[in-house]
């Protein structure tokens, strides 16, 4: 069976040709803070997932002085159909990134930075190590920094999950992005139960640790699947969660299937509280980062 005709099965919907509403429109990006920082990552050749993933916030965080550095290149091996990151055959890995990212923090002053990465499925050793390295750096010249790792599923590798653990981030997410039923459009060479796993074995091989997922709404899922996920992320102790509207990069992506209004994601909100989670974020420019320092302070006080 194709790939396109498993698309079709999975009936996510047509686009979605309607403008906008009123509350997906986020300011242009501008600012000071903005373009130094465009230009401090671009003079020390790093990538930030803001950028590269078109997040909506970016003008917001960035003249915050907060922002998410995207390690093991810009390059990701896998072809996920919501992400807006460059597919295709990554460099090899940079052993010197993580003293440019905490270079970066430090020269920024941040209080609580957002480290990620594209998948390396080529060498998940690899990247997690350069994930336990880049958390060092960061801490020795940023001691006072709260560090927080956005990080792959490294296809299920116990042995990749202990180094980034082991070298003692303050949060560790990893998202969960879609219900199982549309999982093999939206998370291609993803499984929803390898999600669940890794979010597991974090609290069993760090306990205490803070871990964090993420969802996103608007591919076809029903309320009734997300509540599902909620409760199955809850029975892992996933301590933060945050809820956000599907943004179509491009036509070659994953169309939407509609749009949430602020009172659906309210209510996801009160569902995924009443679950037990220390801090929801839900709302239609939510991602991953948005207000992080904000979550990990409910979560880590």
């Amino acid at each position: 069976m194709s790939s396109s005709s498993q698309l079709v099965q999975i009936e996510i919907g047509p686009p979605v040709r309607q403008p906008k509403p009123s509350w997906l429109r986020a300011k242009a990006p501008a600012g000071e803070n903005f373009h130094e920082l465009k230009k401090l990552a671009r003079g020390l050749g790093l990538h930030t997932v803001c950028e590269s993933a078109q997040c909506p916030n970016i003008g917001e965080c960035w003249n915050h002085r907060t922002a998410t550095f995207m390690l093991l290149g810009e390059i990701c091996t896998r072809r996920c159909g919501f992400c807006a990151v460059p597919k295709g055959r990554p460099l090899p890995l940079d052993l010197d990134e993580p003293r440019r990212v905490a270079e970066a923090v430090a020269t920024l002053g941040l209080k609580h930075a957002v480290i990620t990465s594209v998948n390396r499925d080529d060498d998940n050793l690899g990247g997690a190590r350069i994930f336990a390295e880049t958390i060092r750096e960061v801490r020795r010249v940023s001691p006072e920094c709260r560090v927080e790792v956005l990080i792959p599923d490294f296809q299920g590798l116990d042995e990749a999950l202990r180094i980034v653990l082991d070298a003692g981030p303050d949060v560790l997410n990893h998202n969960t992005e879609s219900v199982p039923r549309l999982y093999r459009a939206v998370r291609s060479g993803a499984r929803y139960e390898r999600t669940l796993r890794l979010l597991e074995n974090a609290k069993k091989f760090a306990p205490g640790m803070v871990t964090k997922s993420g969802v996103m709404v608007g591919l076809g899922e029903t309320m009734t699947e997300l509540v599902d996920v909620f409760r199955d992320l809850a029975e892992r102790e996933v301590d933060l969660l945050t809820v956000g509207q599907y943004l179509r990069p491009s036509r070659d992506h994953l169309p939407i299937a509609r749009f949430y209004t602020p009172e659906e994601f309210q209510y996801l909100k009160d569902e995924a509280l009443q679950l037990g989670f220390r801090h929801v974020e839900s709302g239609p420019l939510v991602r991953s980062s948005y207000h992080a320092h904000e979550q990990a302070d409910a979560a880590c006080s």
